[in-house]
């Protein structure tokens, strides 16, 4: 039986309204679901689903599915969302979930957040069910004058809760052992949108003047900032046009790595240890 996300009230709809204006959110949707393809009648977890409307949208899609995260102000925000089935967890204990009991567990800008990556992939292996799907969104590793300029205006992986930089498929199949096979995987999110992303976080920056709490997992933007900076919101909706064909540009640029790494990996058939 599926499992049926609560519709959300004018109240908690905040997080839809910022999906509709945020191109990366969007892009990030749309290649987690090209991903996952017909998860219909399966059993999912998703974890480090930022404020919960990818949780909110995988659960529209079919399927049952549990959520999870690391930051209780995060794990509130999923839950005032979806409503039921989503969970707290410890990057460093066991999850609370059964042993093979899930079909496909999508794990979204999380790995990159938690110091020890191995041993929370470990925990993965037990939960899976064998010939099982894990697809990872992660930042791609790579040199780039853009990260450099980020580091110079102050966006630092400190800054975004990162431990490191991001994975290159050669170290997320380390990562991942001879338990699982990379199938099949892509980067995506290139130059222009991520440039244009940097400067809108920057001039947000500038008008919040150090006013971020950041979590475990780096900013996530909670109803009470979409009350507290309603104006900035009503005012990025107006130039969200120009943001979302700046973007568009990165069409002209395919030859080019993206900033960002979307894998599928498969369990192998046999027992996982």
């Amino acid at each position: 039986m599926a499992t049926q996300a609560a519709t959300p009230s004018t109240q908690v709809n905040w997080p839809i309204r910022l999906f509709n204006k945020s191109v990366l959110k969007q892009r990030k949707y749309q290649e987690l679901t090209d991903m996952l393809g017909d998860f219909t009648g399966k059993h999912s977890l998703d974890i480090g689903a930022d404020n919960g409307v990818i949780s909110y949208l995988l659960r529209q899609k079919g399927g049952s599915w549990k959520s999870a995260d690391l930051d209780d102000h995060t794990v509130e925000a999923i839950r005032a969302l979806v409503g039921t089935d989503v969970y707290q967890i410890d990057d460093k204990r066991p999850t609370p979930f059964a042993d093979n009991e899930f079909d496909t567990i999508v794990i979204i800008d999380f790995l990159e957040h938690i110091p020890n990556d191995a041993a929370f992939v470990q925990e993965m292996k037990r939960i899976i069910k064998p010939g099982g799907t894990i697809i990872a969104n992660v930042p791609h590793a790579q040199r780039s004058l853009l990260r450099q300029f980020r580091h110079l205006i102050g966006q630092t992986d400190e800054k975004h809760g990162h431990v490191r930089p991001g994975y290159t498929v050669e170290s997320l199949q380390s990562l991942f052992g001879d338990d699982f096979s990379i199938q099949k995987y892509h980067t995506y999110s290139r130059f222009f949108a991520e440039f244009i992303d940097t400067m809108i976080v920057f001039g947000v920056g500038l008008l919040k003047r150090g006013k971020d709490d950041p979590s475990q997992k780096g900013n996530v933007v909670t109803g009470q900032d979409m009350s507290n900076y309603a104006k900035m919101f009503k005012l990025y909706s107006l130039i969200y046009p120009i943001v979302w064909f700046f973007s568009k540009l990165d069409l002209l640029i395919p030859f080019t790595n993206g900033y960002m790494l979307i894998a599928e990996a498969t369990a192998s058939s046999g027992d996982l240890e």
